[in-house]
């Protein structure tokens, strides 16, 4: 049982200024001296981004599709461990979940899987009195979310702060900051939404700066501060990570044995490097990836494709996460020794774990410019978005999961790689058509898809064992 401070930053629809104001509150409590434990509900990885600036702390997400319900306030508790106070940032509106499956995944969904208040942001810049009616309707329409206070963003005068501060007087939600309409924040955006810290530090820690400002001016932070502190208990115990490996198994998601029969790091001799991708080109990546992996008997190391022009010493395995190869497309090609390194390293048969951005950098070439060529594939941009929740089973053995593994996981890109699977597949997708898609070779497995290991840590435990043989 978690008596944990704890609040819920939503909204009624997407662009109403869910991440300004959330990262805002993060900056300003860790002002304070608090310290702020930051979270993003859905698979986002740009968010947390900033949210890690402000705070200190790494940026968490908590999506109920991916690792399921019932790993959301475990999740939650093991990344707010230590902390006097949670910030969640929702994603979309409110009551926006997983196409097709009612509340799952939603806002809503983890507020009520978390027992916490919600704040509720609502961008007032076209409207005065209209404000109650929409606070009322989303402040009933599930009796079991507790909307605990509103904060009215793009306010543009202080008649227009009265008239709305009249009209919300008999919802029975308080105003808790009022966010006067001002310059844009400077958070520049791409084809995939922000852009990422990594790419863009020094003016990212400005713009949280100003967040923070807009956000210490305009809001109640004592209010705030006591609406979480009202949370209440929260039951259930912090997610494990080496409690979680031990139950997990080397196989698939059934949690059986493969045979090897040996618990994670039993293995004599030193560990095994992994080489984990990160820079600029390669920001996304789940901080429990890398927990497992350490957790399995790991020595994780971080290389950037962009810089470094070997794989660090005595790699035997290798993860490339999702990112913006794209956008680097002609500096990555230009580290001629790290592309030759990788597909040294991928020939020999060792573990190649690559996800989205990491499955166009082992491609032949990205846009004409040559990759990595481990996989007999082309990858271009292109202007039709990919965007969903996915179920996918493994088609069959792979240095990540045996044949029927089952997993979530989540497509968002716009470019596309011909072909779209291999002879050996990766996943059979339901999207909701079936359709095959990745590559499984020697020891590499590429994919759209990403995946949250939380979810089934017997992966991280089987690509370690991979690596003590490879």
């Amino acid at each position: 049982m978690s008596s944990m401070p704890r609040l819920v930053v939503a909204a009624p629809s997407s662009g109403s200024g869910k991440t300004t104001v959330a990262t805002g509150l993060m900056a300003a409590f860790a002002a304070r001296g608090l310290a702020v434990s930051p979270h993003k509900v859905g698979p986002d990885y740009i968010d947390p981004g900033y949210h890690a600036l402000a705070t200190g702390r790494v940026g968490r997400n908590l999506d109920a599709y991916l690792c399921g319900p019932g790993l959301v306030a475990p999740l939650f508790l093991h990344g707010a461990r230590g902390c006097d106070l949670a910030v969640v940032e929702g994603v979309m509106g409110l009551y926006d979940g997983a196409a097709g499956e009612g509340e799952l995944a939603s806002t809503a969904h983890v507020a009520k899987l978390l027992r916490a208040p919600v704040v509720l942001v609502v961008d007032a810049s076209s409207q005065s009195r209209s404000v109650a009616a929409l606070v009322h309707g989303f402040a009933s329409w599930d009796p079991q979310v507790r909307i605990g206070g509103v904060i009215l963003n793009k306010v543009g005068s202080d008649r227009h702060e009265w008239l709305l501060r009249e009209a919300l007087e008999s919802s029975g939600v308080p105003v808790l900051g009022v966010v006067r309409r001002a310059a844009r924040v400077d958070t520049p955006s791409r084809h995939l939404g922000l852009v990422p810290v990594a790419e863009r530090h020094s003016g990212a820690v400005d713009a949280v700066a100003e967040m923070a400002a807009q956000i210490s001016a305009g809001c109640d932070l004592d209010a705030l501060l006591a609406l979480a502190r009202g949370a209440g208990p929260l039951p259930g115990a912090a997610w494990d990570v080496a409690a979680e490996l031990a139950s997990a198994g080397h196989g698939s998601g059934t949690g059986r044995d493969d045979g090897a029969g040996r618990p994670a790091g039993s293995a004599g001799g030193r560990a095994p490097v992994v080489a984990v991708a990160g820079g600029a080109a390669f920001t996304f990546s789940y901080a429990e990836h890398t927990e497992l992996l350490t957790a399995a008997g790991a020595e994780v190391v971080t290389f950037d494709p962009l810089r470094d022009e070997r794989l660090p010493e005595g790699t035997s395995g290798l993860v490339i996460g999702g990112g913006f190869p794209e956008v680097y497309a002609a500096e990555l090609s230009a580290n001629e020794g790290l592309r030759k390194s990788v597909a040294e390293l991928a020939l020999g048969g060792a573990p190649v774990a690559a996800e989205c951005a990491g499955m166009l950098y082992l491609c032949r070439e990205l846009d004409g410019q040559p990759m990595c060529g481990v996989l007999d594939a082309t990858a271009r941009m292109s202007e039709r978005l990919t965007l969903g929740y996915r179920d996918a089973v493994a088609v069959g053995d792979s240095v990540l999961a045996v044949a029927g593994t089952r997993m979530r996981g989540h497509e968002f890109h716009r470019t596309v790689v011909e072909p779209g699977a291999g002879p050996a597949p990766a996943w059979g997708v339901r999207t909701p058509a079936r359709r095959v898609e990745g590559f499984v070779w020697r020891g590499v497995h590429a994919s759209y898809l990403h995946t949250h290991w939380a979810s089934e840590p017997a992966v991280a435990r089987r690509f370690v064992e991979s690596c003590r043989g490879s």
